[in-house]
């Protein structure tokens, strides 16, 4: 009746015949429009069909975009060809389409997470205001030890000088200026020998000033407790038997770090755990001598208690007359002393790692 050809397919069907009607807004009047039909195949007018906001580009349809690099493709469960990306966060890069695996050690994912890249090396600059300040103090402090050494060995034969014990004064100033030249060895770049010489001179110097110190304040005690019991004077108080007892109790010191070498051999390292903090591009390694925060104190450890037993001394001999007056400054410098190193454990433990904490 209409014309068109009678036909079955090879399933016996009527092929079907179809109109496409799109819900249209026009001038606010909603209604159904055909924009195609279906006669054996799809005929769409695509200009005359409309998308939300008066679009007319036709929108993509498909599931899922494709991920961006450094994201990974999340499949969501039930629907095998869709996705969700999920970007490779924190020290995390992009293995593959589906992985993202966690950088070594050592390196950091680089800026869109698609591999990774060395971690920054920092070290103490000399330019750094932490560097700075030290190495000047520490030249003023070298130059006022060595004008002392200069003066003393000017004015060496007068009273004053020998009165002063000349011996255990030049043992002393020996142990200020290593305290002071350590400064430099703290500064410069971490290596096999530097720190070596860390080990050997970070705790000699101060050994060598409180050895000659408590020699000092031992022999002025054993003076006065020898002559309130006696006439006679008590045994080694010579100056070569104060070298002699000095020069043992800094030995033990140099015992305990050759022990120390033997034990464990210095090594720089490059520490990557002090400062890998939550932003990988802020992540820093730190390189330094193997020396631990507890393996420092035990090293320092054996100069307190040098320092203590000076104290000790120190304050056993108080009471000695006005005109001994070595007894006097020594004691206050110990107060002192032991008040500083109270402050410095906890301040030391209590500050964050990093490369302006020197080891």
């Amino acid at each position: 009746i209409a014309g068109n050809p009678v036909l079955f397919n090879e399933n016996g069907d009527s092929p079907g015949r179809y109109e496409i009607y799109q819900y249209q807004i026009r001038n606010r009047t909603a209604e159904y429009k055909v924009i195609g039909n279906w006669t054996d195949q799809l005929h769409l007018n695509v200009r005359s069909m409309q998308w939300p906001g008066g679009v007319r580009q036709i929108p993509f349809s498909i599931c899922s975009h494709p991920c961006q690099p450094g994201e990974r493709k999340k499949i969501v469960k039930g629907i095998p060809c869709c996705w969700h990306c999920e970007r490779c966060d924190g020290y995390q890069y992009q293995a593959d389409t589906f992985t993202c695996k966690m950088c070594r050690f050592d390196l950091r994912p680089n800026e869109n997470h698609t591999g990774c890249v060395p971690i920054p090396i920092v070290k103490l600059e000399w330019s750094s205001p932490w560097a700075v300040i030290p190495v000047l103090i520490a030249v003023l402090g070298i130059m006022a030890t060595l004008f002392v050494v200069v003066t003393f060995i000017r004015y060496n034969d007068t009273p004053i000088v020998k009165a002063s014990g000349r011996e255990l004064s030049y043992v002393l100033l020996t142990g200020i200026f290593l305290c002071y030249a350590t400064t430099f060895l703290m500064i410069s770049t971490p290596d096999v020998g530097i720190c070596s010489l860390r080990r050997i001179f970070l705790g000699l110097g101060m050994s060598i000033s409180y050895a000659a110190l408590l020699t000092k304040t031992n022999r002025i005690y054993r003076i006065f407790e020898q002559g309130s019991m006696s006439v006679s004077a008590p045994r080694f108080i010579s100056p070569a038997s104060q070298l002699v007892i000095t020069f043992t109790l800094t030995s033990v010191q140099l015992l305990g770090v050759c022990i120390w070498f033997g034990v464990d051999p210095s090594k720089a390292i490059i520490d990557y755990e002090d400062q890998r903090t939550s932003n990988p591009a802020l992540a820093r390694g730190v390189l330094k001598c193997d020396i631990s925060d507890l393996s420092l104190i035990c090293l320092l450890g054996y100069s307190m208690l040098l320092m203590v037993t000076c104290t000790v001394y120190a304050i056993k001999t108080r009471g000695v007359p006005e005109t001994f007056n070595e007894a006097k400054p020594i004691g206050f410098t110990m107060y002192t002393t032991c008040i500083i190193w109270l402050a410095f454990i906890p301040i030391f433990f209590g500050t964050s790692q990093s490369t302006e904490k020197v080891r």
